[in-house]
């Protein structure tokens, strides 16, 4: 592992640690807590690991652990699916090539530009590359400036956007972090996604907050209610698919169902 994916290794361990709540197998001791979560040599008991080992592997230093140790460890922490192989991809994946933003096809921009529903494609780092007519009578961002056109900062630092997800934003919001954070912990070194990040942190109190949580999800379909300023409240489903000509690339489709 690379120096970044070793730290961000140790900080999801950490954060998984913290969130877990001790029960009849941890607190043999009856000692009381000053801290959430387990202790770092609860967790390695519940592995079946050395407490230096997992020290180790929290704090980010020079180690490799098996797929054994790996596996122990999603039980211990009593991972999702999700998870699990966060975890895994931090400590097998290779590392990526440096982020150069990515440009669309001719073929599918035409595509995109020609479907009746609202659509959109996002790059890597979840900048919106290309979008049509009906995804900008959706969200607007036609009119944002191209240093704006980024899912995140639309969604932390535009004011329209709380407006579009009214009472829903929070949810939305946070669930979008835990869908980046599964891409972002993987280039986490990368200028552009230092620098992304850096931006949501100063701009916004609760992506900070959030951010620190190092929630994980997957899934990248289901529901949202959007608040649209002239035809009021509307219900879609919304499912993503990548491109064969670059998987960096992501065509989000919405499609209307019963009215909310």
């Amino acid at each position: 592992m690379s120096a970044s994916r070793r730290s961000e290794f140790g900080e999801f361990l950490r954060s998984r640690r913290e969130k877990l709540a001790p029960d009849a197998r941890t607190l043999k001791n009856g000692r009381r807590r000053r801290t959430p979560g387990l202790r770092r040599e609860e967790v390695a008991e519940l592995a079946g690991i050395g407490v230096d080992w997992y020290v180790r592997l929290e704090q980010g230093r020079t180690v490799s652990p098996s797929d054994a140790t790996l596996d122990a460890l999603a039980s211990a922490l009593r991972l999702n699916k999700a998870e699990a192989a966060h975890l895994r991809q931090l400590a097998r994946g290779d590392n990526p090539r440096a982020f150069v933003p990515e440009s669309v096809p001719p073929a599918i921009e035409r595509m995109v530009s020609r479907l009746p529903l609202p659509a959109y494609i996002t790059g890597r780092r979840w900048d919106i590359l290309a979008w049509n007519r009906a995804a900008h009578d959706l969200f607007g961002f036609g009119r944002l400036a191209p240093a704006e056109r980024n899912i995140l900062v639309f969604t932390f630092l535009e004011p329209s956007a709380r407006s579009l997800f009214g009472s829903a934003w929070a949810d939305e919001a946070r669930r979008m972090i835990a869908l980046f954070r599964a891409t972002h912990d993987l280039h986490a070194s990368d200028p552009a996604f230092v620098a992304l990040v850096e931006r949501l942190r100063s701009g916004n109190a609760q992506f900070a907050k959030w951010w620190d949580a190092h929630d994980v999800r997957s899934g990248a379909s289901g529901q949202k209610i959007i608040a649209h300023p002239k035809r009021g409240l509307l219900r879609y489903e919304y499912a993503t698919f990548q491109a064969n000509d670059d998987p960096a690339l992501k065509l989000a489709i919405y499609t209307p169902v019963s009215p909310v």
